[in-house]
């Protein structure tokens, strides 16, 4: 998985005072967990912008001004109700020999042949929660559509890998084809050519048998 680096400096204080004038400064406080305690740092908010605002995963290079570097993922972040202002965000460390849960997104590859014969594709599950050690951590969990027919569906179970482990039930659906008022039509259209194939080789198998 690709890694996003944020450099930071360690926090001494963190009580609401010192908080507030860190934001007010332009700075994001963040606590990571996972170590032997929790460390709180700050960043400017700029610093996150291509770790928040993207649909795809990352890991994190927490780099802070006293030389130390922790590797990460976000765990949880809060903004603001009005403005959307990053308030605050909590990390987790990553160990290597340690597993991990986290969000990744899913891709789609191939041309499903139920939405080309006039099918509506679903995506159900535009992100899936995934368990691996940091090594095995998927970019993105890949459904391949191109056999989908109308009413098909992709299943949790069909997207297994040894890499890692996907924290959802098999049944779960992520995603499917469904019907439409175009795709009924076309659907009868090809019965119907079908069953007037079928009429014309039977009427040409009866001309042959009387001659």
């Amino acid at each position: 998985m690709k890694s996003i680096t944020i450099n930071g400096s360690q926090r001494e204080s963190v009580g609401k005072v010192a908080t507030k004038a860190l934001r007010n400064a332009g700075q994001v406080p963040c606590v990571l967990y996972g170590g032997d305690k929790p460390l709180h740092f700050s960043a400017t908010e700029l610093s996150f912008k291509d770790l928040v605002y993207t649909p795809n995963a990352h890991t994190v290079v927490i780099t802070l001004d006293n030389g130390e570097t922790y590797n990460a993922i976000l765990q949880d972040i809060q903004f603001h109700p009005v403005s959307d202002k990053i308030l605050h965000i909590d990390f987790y460390q990553l160990f290597d020999d340690k597993p991990v849960t986290m969000e990744v997104p899913v891709t789609l590859t191939g041309r499903s042949i139920g939405v080309m014969r006039g099918g509506r594709l679903r995506v159900n599950m535009r992100k899936l929660k995934v368990r691996a050690i940091p090594a095995n951590l998927p970019d993105f969990v890949e459904i391949d559509i191109t056999d989908l027919k109308i009413g098909g569906k992709a299943y949790v179970r069909d997207l297994r890998s040894g890499d890692y482990t996907i924290m959802h039930p098999d049944n779960v659906v992520a995603v499917q084809v469904r019907r439409s008022r175009v795709s009924v039509d076309v659907e009868e259209d090809e019965e119907d050519a079908a069953a007037e194939g079928g009429e014309a080789t039977a009427e040409a198998s009866g001309e042959a048998a009387a001659e």
